[in-house]
């Protein structure tokens, strides 16, 4: 059973995610907060898979109650998804700094919704190819002062993965595109991960942009 804690100012939004999650089987909300806050204390309480995280609300906002959840050890197995209404690049590279493993919009359909709770609580990040290009534009704009020099550290190929990582593309396309075993590909970006200290293939991505290793015209 996945367990899910929900972070929204309105009562009414929690109660329409609680009724869509809950008509599946595998999905249970085990609480609910108002605030940035309580969403925090409701984590360290229940102890989530996944946490559906609001950005705007009074008395504590999402994006550093994202941050708390991410740098506390005793949280480490809780996954954050950011649910706005608000989908601006900013906001998406914000949640994707924060640690977010995943960005919704409160349009998205019940079945994606449910959908999405799965591919995160299954270690996964939701950030899909055409979401990719459409919200790392502010990143690809001109690469952050500093970033380019966190790629030292990889080897050719490691670059040549984590590209394709930034296009948005999974470890099975990456094995195609690169003539590679999927186990290879899979050691590859997990290698990255530890190199570039990141902690999901949500913040790979945002470091391909951001050290200008790929834009979106060539994404």
């Amino acid at each position: 059973m996945i367990r899910v804690l929900l972070v929204d100012d309105q009562p009414l939004v929690r109660e329409g995610l609680r009724a869509l999650l809950e008509r599946a089987e595998d999905i249970t909300v085990v609480g609910e907060a108002d605030d940035g806050r309580a969403g925090f204390d409701g984590a360290v309480r229940e102890r989530p898979d996944v946490v559906l995280m609001d950005i705007r609300m009074p008395g504590g906002d999402g994006l550093e109650a994202t941050s708390r959840i991410v740098a506390d050890s005793r949280l480490r197995l809780v996954q954050v998804v950011v649910l706005t209404t608000f989908d601006t690049d900013e906001n998406v590279l914000k949640a994707i700094r924060a640690g977010a493993a995943g960005f919704l919009l409160k349009d998205t359909g019940p079945d994606d919704l449910r959908a999405a709770v799965r591919i995160v609580a299954g270690g996964d990040a939701l950030l899909s190819p055409a979401v990719t290009r459409r919200v790392m534009r502010a990143a690809a704009e001109g690469p952050a002062p500093g970033r380019a020099e966190r790629l030292e550290v990889l080897t050719g190929r490691e670059r040549e993965v984590l590209a394709e990582v930034g296009a948005g593309l999974s470890n099975g396309e990456i094995a195609e595109s690169l003539h590679m075993s999927p186990a290879t590909a899979r050691t590859h970006v997990s290698r990255l991960l530890t190199k570039l200290g990141a902690r999901d293939r949500s913040q790979l991505v945002a470091l391909a942009y951001e050290t200008g290793l790929i834009s979106p015209g060539n994404a």
